[in-house]
């Protein structure tokens, strides 16, 4: 019998309600096809925090490191808006990604035929959108030194941050996004500002050079702003997307409208030896502890944990088919749902996309 341990980091929020859900579907895969999967949870951001005074405790760290992949919620949130910058809840992500080595952040968008005009823009516009955004997690403006603040006896300051990266890191992501496109529909967007930028220059150079070893795959270099206005106006243009650790936080927020709700949208950070899944969403603190959450992000991250750490490809495709049949039936969250539609909280969609994934067994 195959067995594997999954981390369940919660977080903060709304990450405390949608977690259970994706934690649910993935017990169900395991009774269906007889693999064990081990939970166990652990406190990350806020939540560790207040229980432990650090975002990322040294035991969920070891947590992290002895599993087989990491089931992640959010965190954040504005209890925790004036402790000092370095000890932010969102500290406890971005030292899981650093020390986990987690360089390659995988965000899909789809848009759902069912959900077209959930989208605000028009159904000419965003029918028919499928693309993956690559984003480098590990480099770049978030980590590059030096870094801080520089007072002046006159009273003024100066802000630095310092975009840095090698082409190690480079062209590790850029394998990385030829190998994903390789596998969908064979084009890549590479995003840049290398007409302003040292640092897109070569980073230019070294998705040039790896595209040699893909012929296979069509080739593009994009501009940010000019891929920024795109993918608002023509988004079906894009099949996948790799870029920079700032473009690519942006552009895979702004891609979340093209689904209708961030509450809609997995991720994936890989990469390392111990890949990461969580929701784009957030927190969500407005809606946190009313149930009405959208537990569908969540449920699909854990789909791309059986499909990216697990190589479990057609349970995978079995989650994702009940989050599509649950839709069909006409199931919607506030975060989806158009005047005049019923609304189901949390634990009614997570009932019923269980429900769907039991059927397929």
């Amino acid at each position: 019998m195959k067995s594997f341990k999954i981390a369940v980091l919660p977080g903060d929020g709304i990450g405390q309600e949608v977690t259970p859900e994706a934690v649910r579907a993935l017990r169900t895969v395991g009774l269906r096809t007889g693999v064990a999967f081990e939970f166990e949870q652990a406190l990350v951001g806020g939540s560790a925090i207040d229980a432990a005074g650090t975002p990322l405790p040294p035991k969920t760290l070891a947590l992290c490191e002895a599993s087989d992949a990491i089931l992640f919620g959010a965190v954040g949130g504005p209890k925790w808006d004036n402790v000092a910058h370095e000890q932010r809840p969102e500290r406890g992500l971005l030292g899981l990604r650093k020390e986990l080595d987690l360089y390659a952040n995988l965000r899909p968008a789809k848009c759902f035929p069912m959900l077209v005009d959930a989208s605000p823009l028009k159904r000419s516009v965003v029918e028919g959108t499928d693309l993956m955004v690559i984003r480098e997690l590990t480099g770049g403006l978030y980590f590059g030194e030096p870094r801080g603040v520089e007072e002046f006896a006159d009273g003024g300051s100066r802000a630095i941050n310092t975009m840095a990266y090698t082409s190690r890191e480079i062209e590790r992501v850029a394998r990385m996004g030829f190998e994903v496109a390789r596998k969908r529909r064979k084009r890549l967007a590479s995003v840049d500002k290398a007409n302003v930028l040292v640092v897109s220059q070569l980073w230019r150079e070294v998705v040039n050079r790896v595209a040699k070893e893909y012929p296979d795959v069509a080739l593009e270099h994009v501009l940010v702003d000019n891929c920024a206005m795109a993918l608002i106006h023509k988004p079906t243009h894009f099949d996948t997307i790799v870029t920079e650790n700032t473009f690519g936080d942006i552009l895979s927020d702004e891609a979340a409208i093209l689904a209708g709700s961030m509450g809609m949208l997995p991720s994936a950070s890989i990469g390392g030896s111990v890949g990461l899944y969580e929701p784009v969403h957030g927190t969500a603190p407005d809606i946190a502890g009313k149930g009405v959450a959208n537990p569908i992000a969540a449920i699909l991250s854990a789909a791309m944990l059986l499909r990216y750490s697990l190589n479990m490809q057609e349970d995978a495709g079995r989650i994702e088919t009940a989050v599509l049949r649950a839709l069909e039936r006409g199931l919607r969250t506030g975060d989806i749902a158009r005047p005049g539609e019923k609304v189901v909280g949390t634990k009614e969609m997570g009932d019923a996309i269980v429900h769907e994934l039991e059927v397929q067994y």
